[in-house]
């Protein structure tokens, strides 16, 4: 995870980039004042329903607590919401494009299975059982496949099995 880490500098350069290009661009095609209202509109909606989707973050970890379910699915639907609400709330018309798509039913759910698998692949099965209960597997029905036995590797015999006589020594 640290490897990734050096790449963010350079990844926030180019969405800078990005940002200023598109803005450039939808300027010249729409004007610049119409660019510039649009831009805080967006920035605007973002922070209304960056409210909105902690609230709710919030009632759906509460009511899976109260109910004794595993609170992960809910955790990681608000997080997805949350994170599309602060990607609009952010200045800029991409981020504003992607963070509306992240409040987008069925984009949302795709995020948030996204989550769930990269989360379930960096803890431990127990932890991810207690976070999203248990995993659901496809079983194909079908002959049982047995694996190949390796064959049982012999032991090295040197001076024919006699004991040699000696030190170990350390270095």
């Amino acid at each position: 995870m640290r490897r990734g880490l050096r790449f963010v500098p350079l990844g926030l350069l180019v969405a800078v980039v990005l940002e200023l290009a598109v803005f450039v661009l939808v300027g010249r095609a729409v004007g610049f004042g119409l660019a510039v209202l649009l831009v805080f509109a967006a920035s605007l909606l973002g922070l209304v329903l960056l409210r909105r989707e902690g609230m709710r973050a919030w009632r759906g970890f509460q009511a899976a607590a109260q109910a004794g379910q595993p609170p992960g699915r809910q955790v990681t639907d608000g997080l997805v919401g949350l994170l599309g609400a602060l990607l609009l709330a952010v200045p800029g018309l991409v981020s504003g494009a992607v963070g509306l798509l992240l409040l987008v039913p069925p984009v949302r759910r795709l995020a948030r299975g996204g989550a769930q698998r990269a989360a379930e692949r960096r803890v431990s099965s127990m932890v991810a059982g207690d976070l999203f209960g248990p995993r659901r597997v496809r079983v194909r029905r079908g002959e049982p496949q047995t694996a190949p036995r390796p064959e049982p590797e012999q032991p090295v015999v040197v001076d024919g099995g006699r004991a040699i006589e000696g030190e170990i020594v350390e270095r």
